[in-house]
């Protein structure tokens, strides 16, 4: 049987085992730990996870929580998570899953779900992730469970295994990718188990309805100064819904108009693909099937969530550190090591940032999208990021605040993604360009351009109308 279950991951570029302790016997089940992909689709870590079961001959039991202690934890965050359950509960039970949520909403309740689960598993499987917790997790708890400690890569659609070296520019990943992608860009197989989980009821698991949400996330003790999006909810229905959206209205527009905030022309799928509700493969399958049969060229989009996409990967699983200046370039380092000490037409602290309290309307824009969306349109946070460079303090300054901005008030923060756009504001992944003060020889972006390209009306439009309750894509 051990030989058998050895086949399941043995040249699966897609699988890591973390520890080498053996498969429990007697266990009740083999258990998934949701950390990042909160997905029943399109999920390659719950397949390979039902795939163990299967061998094993156990049920499988998903396992996910939400933890009133991880940084800047509040409302925001906290609702758009919860707003996922119910589906994947509903979803889960079709497939004769086991599910537990738990929400621990304060320091006198359990911290050690997770290994009181673990206790009675076969073995664990987990998502593989570069930044942030699961990140860290995933190098702590190997050690501490005695069971097989799984990771699958389920983010990307190209393995980032298959991918070894740190790549330092679109061009130089994307013929890698390019090669690959025919591969593993097909759909992921249904998920078919032997055994449905009939485990009697979990004493840590928190049901959880739609109505019941906002007294849910009031209960936790978390920041609740920062309100939901007025924009976006959770939940891989409504990601679909948003995926539907994009391919019948704005499909056709994104080549010529996703860098006019002004105009809707994104997909709006970034805080969906950030937490897992849905596939990076789903999104192009869908895009690539849609594109074809109505004559639509979507290699623009495609550029964006697969080559841009798995570069920021590819860059965080490589870095030491993903929030630190010294993984620029050398000649990044050195041009904003020259110009660091500037003088600046502009300062302004963070509390003024935060609240957008700038001189330039368009960045305050961009900050009220944040503050009240949870994300930016990407054009605009390029010019936003930019500004914050020149209007800082240092560049370490700017660094510390858009980072700080992201954690507390993005729903699609906290994310290679995130990382990896915020230091391309200060070189990463780009190349030297005339020389400036403060930015040195770092890209520029004035004002007069932002201008000249987008409809800065409709942007600053759509924002007034998002102050006054009302939605707006971004």
């Amino acid at each position: 049987m051990l030989n058998l279950m050895g086949l399941l991951w043995e040249g699966d570029p897609r699988v890591r085992r973390l520890n080498e302790a053996p498969f429990r016997d007697g266990a009740r089940y083999v258990l998934y730990w949701a950390q990042i992909n909160r997905r029943v689709d399109f999920n390659h870590g719950l397949l390979f996870a039902a795939e163990l079961a299967n061998g094993l001959d156990l049920p499988l039991l998903y396992f996910e929580g939400v933890t009133y202690e991880y940084p800047h934890a509040n409302d925001r965050l906290h609702t758009f998570l919860l707003e996922n359950v119910p589906e994947t509960a509903r979803r889960l039970r079709a497939l004769g899953i086991g599910y537990v949520f738990y929400l621990r909403r304060s320091s006198s309740d359990p911290a050690d779900v997770l290994e009181r689960l673990a206790a009675e598993a076969a073995a664990l499987v987990t998502d593989d992730f570069p930044v942030y917790w699961p990140r860290r997790l995933n190098e702590r708890m190997p050690g501490k469970l005695r069971i097989p400690y799984f990771a699958v890569d389920a983010s990307c659609i190209v393995p980032g295994s298959l991918i070894p070296e740190r790549q330092y520019a679109a061009f130089s990943i994307r013929p890698k990718i390019r090669k690959l992608l025919p591969k593993y860009l097909q759909p992921v197989p249904a998920i078919r188990l032997r055994r449905r989980y009939r485990g009697p009821a979990c004493p840590y698991h928190t049901e959880v309805m739609p109505e019941e949400i906002p007294r849910l996330v009031a209960s936790c003790r978390i920041d609740h100064s920062v309100p939901p999006s007025r924009i976006f909810r959770g939940g891989a229905a409504e990601a679909r819904r948003r995926l539907e959206e994009f391919l019948e209205r704005r499909l056709r527009l994104y080549a010529r108009e996703r860098n006019n905030p002004g105009v809707e022309a994104t997909s709006d799928l970034s805080p969906y693909l950030h937490f897992g509700q849905i596939s990076a493969l789903e999104v192009a399958l869908a895009v690539t099937d849609y594109a074809r049969r109505h004559g639509l060229l979507a290699d623009q989009f495609l550029e964006q969530l697969i080559v841009r996409r798995e570069l920021a990967f590819n860059f965080c699983r490589h870095a030491r550190r993903v929030d630190s200046l010294e993984e620029l370039p050398e000649w990044a380092r050195q041009t904003l090591r020259k110009h660091d000490g500037d003088p600046r037409e502009h300062i302004y602290d963070f509390e003024q940032f935060l609240r957008a309290e700038t001189h330039d309307e368009i960045w305050n824009a961009a900050q009220k999208e944040l503050l009240l969306a949870g994300k930016i349109h990407g054009y605009a946070r390029m010019y936003w990021g930019k500004k914050i460079i020149e209007w800082s303090g240092s560049h370490q300054e700017a660094l510390r605040t858009m980072i700080e901005l992201h954690d507390r008030l993005a729903l699609d923060g906290r994310d290679p993604n995130t990382y990896t756009n915020i230091l391309w504001c200060f070189g990463l992944h780009d190349r030297p360009w005339r020389e400036r003060p403060v930015l040195g020889t770092i890209r520029y972006f004035s004002r007069q351009g932002f201008e000249r390209k987008t409809d800065v009306a409709g942007y600053l439009a759509r924002i007034r109308a998002l102050e006054r309750g009302g939605e707006g894509g971004s």
